[in-house]
């Protein structure tokens, strides 16, 4: 009966973690196979030739669709000659249903990004305050060592595995989330906060 119950509640919170992911949750824990192992091996290959093997960003890009222009133009020039099939292209825009879930994406992450900067600015939340200056520091500080795009490929590496790990395995950590965060809480309990008036949090 409690295994029952303790199940029931995993499944909830899993269900969770695909909602907070948004349109990326599929691709971010691999229930959408070809499209993540897409991303790693191509975010791999970028990374190999651009940090590795020295080539220059803006001349690959140029040089590949070069070679990508040139080949489609010589295709339907022989194909127009020998009576073939024109190459392949598929309909080049984007359909309308794309760009509004793209939209409305990115306007989910903005908003939680205003979300923390209102409840640091506003409700002078020391606790979020904390943690965006953790995060801060730890990124200037690997940044010291590796450059913007070892750390992209890195970024794209963590966003890969760590949802899948956090999904699988979310009991565990959020047990030692509730302890960590006790003990920050604990610690800001000590810091003295400004009071707010309502004249200024209604302004």
């Amino acid at each position: 009966m409690g295994d029952s119950a303790s199940s029931s509640s995993s499944s909830s919170t899993r269900v969770s973690v695909h909602n907070s992911l948004g349109g990326v949750a599929d691709l971010l824990l691999w229930r959408n196979r070809t499209g993540a192992v897409i991303v790693l091996v191509s975010s791999t290959v970028f990374w190999f030739l651009f940090e590795r093997a020295g080539y220059n960003l803006l001349s690959f890009v140029s040089n590949v669709v070069l070679l990508l222009v040139a080949i489609l133009f010589l295709w339907a020039k022989s194909a127009s000659l020998l009576n073939r099939p024109l190459p392949p292209v598929p309909n080049m825009e984007i359909p309308e249903e794309l760009a509004v879930k793209a939209a409305d994406d990115i306007r989910v992450w903005i908003n939680r990004v205003l979300s923390i900067a209102s409840d640091i600015t506003i409700a002078r939340n020391p606790i979020r305050l904390l943690q965006v200056s953790l995060v801060l520091w730890a990124i200037s500080y690997v940044g010291t060592f590796i450059n913007s795009l070892t750390l992209v490929y890195i970024g794209i590496l963590l966003s890969l595995s760590v949802p899948l790990v956090y999904e699988k395995y979310q009991d565990h950590i959020d047990d030692k989330l509730n302890s960590t965060s006790k003990v920050i809480r604990s610690i800001s309990m000590k810091i003295p906060m400004m009071p707010v008036s309502k004249e200024k949090k209604y302004q």
